[in-house]
């Protein structure tokens, strides 16, 4: 059975979600793109689709598991349990998965992950894995995209998109929101730079996050507990290109909120 949503695309125009149907327990050696494709052709996946999918079960598949009982931290991650209350082999893999601290406050750290991400605790997550085990993000979630996206665009007879997501928080805001961590099959920005407004003006700095609102739709949709982590949406019109997580994360040169500032709050 698939739970359905419809969003407004554009006037007179609909895009569905079509959540698919739940899979096993994914372990590692699963062929996941196998299971999500027969998944995805029962729910009546065609050309042009984008699939969600959760990167829980993309890292299970790829074995990117960890087993805290088998971890030996450091002394940088005894300080930071120390400073934290967080258990040190805890600690010791969100370092591992870290370039850097960027921000913590008591029990929160806020960190930048080899991938480029800022999020909670390098997105290291114990949730819906067994206890004393954390799941870590894919090593390569572009990499991890395309080969779903291979095997989906052969069962559909055309290209599909897919967006790997994860649940990140955001600056200035409350709330978790699924967002994209890797992209295939289409371009996840659309630059809008040069077209008009209604009112005749040239828009000169808007782009689109496409993927990160594809994977927030289809969070929406997907349960958290309900071993259901994928959703096709579909009625949605994507740029075909190799497609790469790169382009929705911003150059730390280029954000404000990192960089240097003086008294005024003027970039430096």
């Amino acid at each position: 059975m698939s739970a359905r949503g419809v969003l407004g695309a554009a006037p007179g125009d609909e895009v569905h979600i079509v959540v698919l149907r739940a899979l096993p327990e994914i372990v590692p050696g699963d062929d996941l793109p196998g299971m999500l494709s027969a998944a995805a052709v029962d729910a009546g996946l065609a050309p042009g689709d984008v699939l969600a999918v959760a990167h829980k079960v993309v890292s299970k598949a790829e074995g990117r598991v960890v087993r805290l009982g088998d971890v030996v931290p450091g002394a940088a991650a005894r300080r930071l349990a120390d400073e934290t209350g967080k258990d040190p082999a805890l600690c010791e893999v969100i370092l591992g998965e870290s370039r850097k601290v960027v921000r913590r406050r008591r029990s929160l750290v806020v960190c930048e992950t080899h991938h480029g991400f800022i999020c909670a605790n390098a997105g290291v997550d114990a949730s819906n894995t067994p206890d004393g085990t954390v799941v870590l993000l894919p090593l390569d979630p572009d990499a991890s995209a395309r080969g779903i996206q291979h095997v989906l665009s052969q069962a559909a007879g055309g290209r599909v998109g897919v967006v790997i997501t994860d649940t990140h928080g955001r600056a200035f805001r409350r709330g978790l929101v699924n967002v994209a961590v890797g992209v295939a099959g289409f371009d996840p920005v659309v630059d809008h730079r040069g077209g008009r407004d209604r009112e005749g003006r040239m828009l000169v700095a808007t782009d689109q996050a496409l993927g990160d609102e594809i994977a927030a739709a289809a969070g929406m949709l997907i349960g958290k507990s309900s071993g259901r982590p994928a959703a096709l949406v579909r009625g949605l019109v994507t740029a075909p290109a190799p497609g790469t997580l790169r382009d929705l994360v911003r150059r730390e040169d280029q954000d404000v909120f990192r960089a240097r500032v003086d008294d005024d709050g003027v970039v430096i």
